[in-house]
């Protein structure tokens, strides 16, 4: 049975019992239940941006050492499910917690397979399309704001005349992405205007984070969310096939009362290697 035919509660199985408990985590043992996924993944597999699922928040409890988990995991985005029934996530990157993030809600869709989620942002409507999972979210929840905490930049989209223009773009290392060293770029060009298909690139935006983002827009100020194809898909007002970073694809498509929907492929990676014990 592959891995979408599943029931919600067996997904992920091989990979929790391959990983075992991180004692030090929360407890002894606590993280057995650790998900690791990769979302946004290429037609081939290739790709995606990685991250790890926590099914019983409760082994985890306040903010304190949910966020000393998630910097020690050193993933781009950790989710703590609160309520697997209601589908209640609260979601870290390793510095913060955010209050939305594009490829942690699909992933957590697909591992729950509800019909909406309940972040800090508000509430996530989802659904599964064979290949694809699918959420929906409003543009607002991945603009840049006024307030970015240290070591975070805002981000801006901006046109490339060509997907050639956008590929040949530096990608500084992360150590240059200081405080102070300007805003994240969104950077993006069509390939294919009629068929929606495009080009992108989200290059750094925060301090933590990697020199070019495979997959999740790395360009608001909670980090790595899909924020700029959410961004993107509410200023060009269309559907959109994005090709981004190295090997991953984002759809998108406006939706009702304003929202964008963001859908792409999860698939359940090989699980990480526990970080080391700390008595």
């Amino acid at each position: 049975m592959s891995e979408p035919d599943r029931p919600r509660a067996e997904r992920g199985a091989g990979a929790r019992a391959a990983f075992g408990g991180l004692d030090g985590l929360g407890g002894p043992g606590a993280l057995g239940t650790l998900d690791v996924l990769r979302v946004f993944c290429g037609p081939d597999g290739r790709g995606g941006e990685g991250l790890g699922v926590v099914r019983d928040g409760s082994a985890v409890p306040g903010t304190a050492g949910r966020q000393a988990l998630a910097a020690r995991l050193g993933r781009n985005c950790t989710v703590f499910v609160d309520d697997p029934e209601r589908g209640a996530i609260d979601l870290y990157t390793p510095t913060l917690r955010a209050a939305f993030a594009g490829h942690c809600c699909v992933g957590a869709a697909w591992l729950l397979d509800l019909p909406e989620l309940i972040t800090p942002a508000g509430v996530v409507g989802a659904r599964c399309d064979g290949e694809f999972t699918w959420i929906e979210a409003h543009p607002e929840w991945a603009a840049p704001t006024p307030a970015v905490p240290p070591g975070h930049r805002q981000g801006t989209l901006r046109r490339y005349a060509s997907a050639a223009e956008v590929d040949a773009l530096p990608a500084p290392p992360p150590a240059a992405s200081a405080p102070a060293a300007g805003r994240g770029e969104y950077a993006w060009a069509w390939e294919d205007e009629r068929a929606g298909r495009v080009r992108a690139r989200a290059l750094p935006g925060r301090a933590d984070g990697p020199a070019d983002d495979g997959a999740t827009g790395a360009t608001g100020a909670t980090g790595p969310t899909g924020a700029g194809a959410l961004l993107l898909t509410a200023e060009l007002g269309r559907a959109l096939n994005i090709r981004q970073g190295r090997g991953s694809q984002i759809l998108t498509a406006p939706g009702p009362g304003g929202q964008i929907e963001l859908g792409g492929r999860v698939i359940l990676e090989r699980p990480l290697s526990a970080p080391p014990h700390t008595p």
